[in-house]
């Protein structure tokens, strides 16, 4: 991605405009051009201008304590990981092109590589051939099992039986790749929802988990994306990709200020073992170049 990262337009600000002036102008511009909304960029300014003016702060060193204490409220993180001896079904859902397929797979290798037994892959996005393909090719690659249908069978049917497979085996994580077409969102959203009382239905209490798979470079679209699909089923995590490229990244500002959702993993290459868990305070700091 092209364009330069938020840190080093804040050290530049730093350079250029005194507390005095133009300074705070000059870091909502940077916020929003960071993939913070506009909303929330001058939220954060605002506020940091209010505690710096109460505290009589204007020290490079002390704004940017204030300005991580203020995003670090904002960014959140959850842990997610199955629970041995009993079904887990993680439904994982986002737009086409984000990667989620390949997410999926990450998911998968990441778990299995930690000894957590049976891992199924679903192929619940039945409307695409390829997706249902790409799938059974990274199972193969993984030796992980994959459970599909014929392409335009009930993608509900594919996480059913999954789920049965995992439950007569004593448990075990399912992982259901989901179609996302949003240019048809009503179409999109009855059957993400019947999707959804499947896994409520087969998944043990508790083990029941909303993965959506952003784009951590598209910014406010990735927001508008958390926004329907939360409306739709409810999410209860974020997968980041492409978290390398660091240009933006401000995605998981607005995100957890707006939905409150946590993020859980990102992504940092094509490669099976680039998935990491989230971590919030490195977040910032890389975000800050802190």
């Amino acid at each position: 991605m092209t364009g330069i990262p938020f840190a080093e337009k804040l050290k530049k600000i730093f350079i250029y405009h005194s507390v005095a002036d133009d300074f705070f102008d000059e870091l909502t511009d940077a916020l929003i051009e960071g993939d913070v909304g506009a909303k929330t960029a001058l939220e954060i300014t605002d506020e940091l201008q209010r505690v710096c003016r109460s505290e009589h702060i204007s020290g490079e060193d002390s704004i940017l304590r204030k300005l991580k204490q203020i995003l670090s409220g904002f960014v959140k993180s959850v842990s997610l990981e199955p629970e041995k001896g009993k079904t887990n079904i993680w439904m994982v859902l986002g737009v086409n092109g984000v990667g989620k397929t390949t997410t999926v797979a990450k998911i998968a290798n990441l778990f299995s590589r930690a000894e957590f037994p049976d891992v199924i892959l679903a192929s619940a996005d039945t409307f695409r051939a390829a997706a249902i393909e790409q799938l059974e090719i990274h199972g193969k690659n993984l030796g992980i099992r994959v459970v599909s249908h014929q392409n335009g069978a009930d993608p509900s049917s594919v996480v059913y039986d999954a789920a049965e497979s995992a439950s007569s085996r004593g448990g075990g994580l399912v992982l259901a790749d989901t179609a996302g077409r949003l240019h048809n969102k009503e179409n999109l959203v009855r059957e993400l929802q019947k999707i959804d009382r499947t896994c409520r239905q087969k998944a043990s209490e508790g083990c029941y988990k909303k993965i959506l798979v952003v784009d951590s470079t598209t910014g406010q679209n990735a927001l508008r994306q958390a926004e329907v699909f939360n409306e739709a089923v409810g999410i209860d995590a974020l997968v980041l990709t492409k978290y390398d490229s660091t240009a933006k990244g401000g995605v998981a500002v607005s995100i957890g200020k707006d939905l409150g959702i946590p993020v859980a993993f990102i992504c940092t290459g094509e490669k099976y073992n680039d998935i990491a868990f989230f971590d919030a305070v490195r977040y910032v700091n890389d975000f800050l170049g802190a």
